[in-house]
Parts: structure tokens; sequence; C-alpha cells
């Protein structure tokens, strides 16, 4: 069960400043890891992620140092795999159901790499990143999902080029390469929060 303050954090469901580009109750954090989209191309994709700083480890600054050109190499073994990486999302979901958001959506976040979706490669001209704060085999918290659910409810609502069927996995678009969100990720889950929250519509 969730708690009062979980409950309260969850009822209040995201809005879109269109102007900037901001998911309002999100924290913003400008990451220097993002560009242009192409001319003429409009989200029209949302892809699920997940990520944890160490594998597995939560927490810790590291996500956002990662997205900020930021992770010290030397504090762990893995950083000094991917420090020198230039990657972000628009949003990130903490295990606490706090939402940072590093990217405008109408910019291009720099997220899915070498990827396709419907025929269509490069996903990150035409996509928004979420990234879930998790591990692949390490079940994700309920105000996750919540948190996750009103984000994209937000989006669909603000850009009529989404739709709550174009929703991806980042092993869904590059399968074989990513394996995240992950087994641990509860898809029916998701989509029957989606589909309640719309019912109440």
């Amino acid at each position: 069960m969730e708690s009062a303050s979980t409950q309260s954090f969850s009822r209040h469901a995201g809005r879109i400043d269109l102007q900037r580009g901001l998911l309002q109750t999100a924290v913003y954090i400008s990451s220097p890891n993002c560009d242009a989209r192409p001319q003429g191309m409009v989200p029209e994709l949302i892809v699920v992620h997940g990520i944890s700083l160490p594998p597995d480890e939560f927490g810790g600054p590291w996500i956002e140092a990662l997205f900020l050109n930021r992770l010290p190499p030397d504090v762990h073994p893995y950083f000094a795999t991917i420090a020198s990486l230039q990657v972000s999302s628009h949003l990130l979901i903490r295990r606490t159901g706090e939402i940072i958001q590093f990217v405008p959506f109408s910019m291009r976040a720099w997220h899915a790499g070498k990827s396709t979706y419907a025929g269509r490669e490069r996903c990150n001209d035409f996509s928004i990143g979420i990234e879930l704060e998790g591990g692949d085999e390490i079940p994700y918290e309920p105000i996750q999902y919540r948190s996750l659910t009103d984000a994209v409810l937000a989006l669909c609502d603000a850009y009529p080029t989404l739709s709550l069927e174009r929703i991806a996995g980042h092993s869904d678009i590059s399968p074989g390469r990513k394996t995240d969100p992950g087994t641990s990720f509860d898809w029916p889950r998701f989509r029957a929060m989606i589909r309640a929250e719309e019912a109440k519509r």
C-alpha cells in the first residue's frame, strides 16, 4: 500500500508548459547532451528506459552526473567505462517517484542510440525518452509507475502526435543491444494504470 505522502504526490498529474517544453511537476536540470530535432520532426514515440549507477544501486547523484558530463571515472570501476559518453533523457523518474527533466520535449535528447521503431531508424529524432531508476531484474517501485503514468498522460494531452499505443521499451527499439527496462518492468500493470486513468476522463 502506498503511503499518504506517496498518494498525495501521485494525485498531482503533471502538465506541460508547451512554450518551454517542460513538465511543470518536474525538477529541471539542463543537460548539454541534446540538440534540435530535424526540421519538421515532432515527438511520435515514448521510450521507457531503466538506469542505475552503479548498476543495481540506487539513490546516488551519479545518473544526474552522467547526463551532465560530470561522472567521475575513478569513483567506481564501471564509471570508467561510461564517463566519456554524452547521453541524456528527457525525464528521469527516481525510486521515490520524483521526476527530473534534463531536456525540453521540443529538443532531441540522446537516449536511444542506434534504434528502429516500426521501420523508422534514429528514434531520437521523433521520440521522448523516460528513464526509470532501476535494474533489469529488480522490481520498480509502485510510485514510479504512478509518476510514469502521470507523465505519459500529460505528454499525450500536450502533444497530439503522441499516442498511448506508441510506447516502447529501449529493448524493443534496440533488440540485442539493450535490455532495459528489463523483465522487472511490469508492462501489463503500467498499461492497466493507463487504461484506468483514461476511464476516469
